[in-house]
Order: structure tokens, then sequence, then C-alpha cells
């Protein structure tokens, strides 16, 4: 069975969308073990306790430096025996420590097809609004692994998503949501859990 954290910052959207393919079958042998989050007010963290899943705040605010938030991120995840750990919206840079640690056993959902639209700066609904300023007709999403640099890793995954003419930021957001990262992101765990990656 492989044991999975998911770390988000906000809403939780994936993170749902991984209980309910856990829940319905389209992902076999695997469980979340706890939900982390960056920040107290982060709906994903209620997620997790209706789940009856560990739900752990961890803020870098709350912590003297930097470097000893980075400690009591690995400490809390080593804690845990993660097989995987799932990116899903976290918006905190990962240690390299913990890179070099779980090489190969970090994924992350990016809201574009990368290698466009993604690295520093590139998140949240400013993806989609880089999108449809440069007019593109064909966005996705992308699940890769971690590596030391910014949505730099190997690719697993990748679903296109037309753009409509009408698309605002927050309405191409949602369709990218619907069609790709939903979708996409659970398959990967599934993959990864049944040894096919």
């Amino acid at each position: 069975m492989l044991r999975v954290g998911v770390l988000v910052s906000g809403g939780g959207t994936n993170l749902q969308a991984i209980l309910d393919a856990i829940d319905n079958g389209k992902i076999t042998n695997a469980q979340v073990e706890v939900v982390i989050s960056n920040n107290a007010g982060a709906y994903a963290l209620e997620r997790a306790k209706n789940h009856g899943i560990p739900a752990v705040c961890l803020s870098p605010k709350t912590f003297e430096s930097r470097d000893r938030f980075n400690e009591a991120l690995l400490d809390t995840i080593d804690g845990y025996g993660l097989d995987l750990i799932v990116l899903a919206g976290f918006l905190v840079t990962i240690p390299p420590a913990m890179i070099q640690k779980y090489r190969n056993r970090i994924i992350n959902i990016h809201p574009s097809l990368i290698p466009s639209f993604c690295g520093v700066g590139y998140y949240g609904l400013k993806v989609h609004e880089a999108a449809l300023a440069r007019g593109v007709k064909i966005t996705g999403a992308t699940v890769h692994f971690v590596d030391e640099g910014m949505d730099s890793g190997p690719i697993i995954l990748q679903k296109a998503v037309e753009v409509q003419p009408e698309d605002t930021p927050k309405v191409l957001q949602q369709r990218v949501m619907e069609q790709a990262e939903w979708i996409i992101l659970p398959q990967a765990i599934h993959m990864i859990a049944n040894g096919e990656i």
C-alpha cells in the first residue's frame, strides 16, 4: 500500500479529486496518510479532517527561520513514513534536503502544458492569465516529478484543454481543473502505486 502525503496551500480541490478517486477505486493500492498545509485557513485541512486523515499546519511564518521550517517539514514528512509526496497547489519552495531524500517520490500538478507558462511566478490564476494574454488555443495540465528546479522535473502525464474565445482566467482555471488536473493527478498516483511508472 502506497503511503501518500498531500501538501496543499488552498482549497484542496485536487486533494478532493485524489480522495474521491481512492473511494471510487480509480486509485488502488494507495492511501492518504497526512495532509500538510502552510496555511491554517486552507479548506484542504477541513477536507482531510472530514475524511479522517491527519491535517497538519506548518507555516514558515511561525518559525524563527526558513531553515527551521524546512527541518520541521522534513521531520513531519519522515514521521509519517511516506512513499509518495503529492504537491497539490503547495505554494512553498520544497527544501533541497527533502528533494534529495525523496528523489523521484515527490510529484507536482501544474496548470499548464509544461514547458509553457511554468517556472518562477507561474502559479494559480497567473498561469491562466498568461495563457490568455499569449492567445494560446490549447492549454492543459502537467503532472511531473519534482527536482531542484521550478516545474523542471521529468513529466509523467499531460492533458490538453481547449481555450474558448470567451474565457476569463477563472473560467479557464475551472475548465483546466475539471478536464485535466482532477483526471491526471489521480491517474499518476494510481500508476505509481501499481508500479506502472
